[in-house]
């Protein structure tokens, strides 16, 4: 049924001119990305979070409804270029001073945590016989800041806009999930709070399930568990680098592959906007807190309607017979990765 709703007639997408279908594809992807929102007030949800709500939301939309034709042009536009503008503006997030002068024994931590998690999810994906490019970007995932990090990575590595989906929607579900199972175990664990606050930083997916983690464990706990996921984050660049060059030379032995890998323009921008966040903002240009909430507020509903637009293209058909497997390989990455943080802590 999927199928057959996504064969829209010529005519339908002719009726809206390339501005209003640009106009109404944006709209769609931030209408459904309040929608998500909403959901994510409800008790239960709550835990899942806007971004994973909403994803949920595109992908049920597309099942019943089929994709939107009509407006494809402006969900495009949103997957690709709004999803490049909240990479960037997320390097507000990351203060390079902060990794640099307190975190430079995390950050070997931290690129061990990425190796593992990425070759460890590769190495049980071909174990399972899972999709190998689904269960790279879960590995990326794991290793450095979740939806974010597969986002930067996808293009890269030239990975389909589904399978984008799939992994920004399998790590934002199963990294809630371990979120709250830390913070139930939080009480009954022989670590004092730095302790839990390394090994929450050091293992968990995104920032939010981190910060959602390590909330238990006081201010100082949280913000130790910060700093180690800081760190992950400030290595998403130069892995970045490292694909583009393993990319390279992938295609120079095998020439009927396309050569032309386009250089990530939005990781120069997440770099100078990490820079002016860590030493300009603040210091030589005032910012108000409340300024900088509200730009990390635009960066989650940009994200969430990049996201959105990943969604509308997954096929749940697909989704059953592909995403099981790499799922099953994340996870085991993902339970491995936090024993052997916790015993190294």
């Amino acid at each position: 049924m999927a199928e057959a709703n996504t064969q829209i007639s010529p005519q339908s997408t002719k009726q809206l001119s390339p501005q209003a279908a640009w106009i109404g594809g944006v709209a769609f992807t931030f209408l459904i990305a309040l929608l998500g929102y909403l959901l994510a007030l409800v008790p239960g949800f709550d835990r899942v979070g806007q971004l994973a709500c909403a994803i949920i939301i595109a992908v049920f939309y597309r099942q019943i409804f089929g994709y939107p034709e009509a407006i494809r042009k402006g969900i495009a536009f949103s997957t690709k270029r709004l999803l490049r503008a909240a990479i960037i503006l997320y390097g507000l997030k990351l203060s390079i001073d902060t990794v640099l002068s307190d975190g430079l024994g995390l950050l070997l931590r931290d690129a061990g945590v990425i190796v593992f998690a990425i070759f460890a999810t590769i190495w049980l994906a071909r174990v399972f016989k899972a999709d190998k490019n689904i269960s790279l970007l879960l590995g990326v995932g794991t290793g450095i800041c979740g939806a974010a990090a597969i986002a930067a990575v996808a293009p890269i590595v030239k990975a389909k806009d589904e399978d984008t989906a799939i992994g920004v929607g399998i790590i934002a579900l199963m990294g809630t999930v371990f979120a709250i199972v830390y913070t139930i175990l939080r009480p009954v664990l022989p670590l004092d709070a730095i302790e839990y606050g390394v090994w929450s930083g050091s293992s968990l997916h995104e920032v939010a399930h981190v910060a959602l983690a390590g909330a238990p464990a006081g201010d100082e706990g949280l913000a130790i568990a910060l700093l180690a996921k800081l760190g992950r984050v400030f290595l998403l660049v130069p892995l970045c680098f490292i694909f583009i060059a393993f990319m390279k030379r992938k295609n120079k032995t095998n020439e009927a592959e396309d050569t032309n890998i386009e250089f990530p323009w939005f990781l120069v921008g997440f770099i100078i906007v990490s820079i002016l966040g860590s030493y300009v903002f603040g210091e030589s240009i005032p910012v108000s807190d409340n300024v900088m909430e509200g730009v990390f507020t635009l960066t989650t509903w940009l994200l969430t309607a990049a996201m959105v637009g990943l969604g509308l293209n997954v096929s749940l058909k697909d989704l059953r017979t592909r995403a099981l497997r790499p799922l099953a390989a994340m996870t085991v990455t993902s339970v491995a990765l936090s024993v052997i943080v916790y015993f190294i802590v």
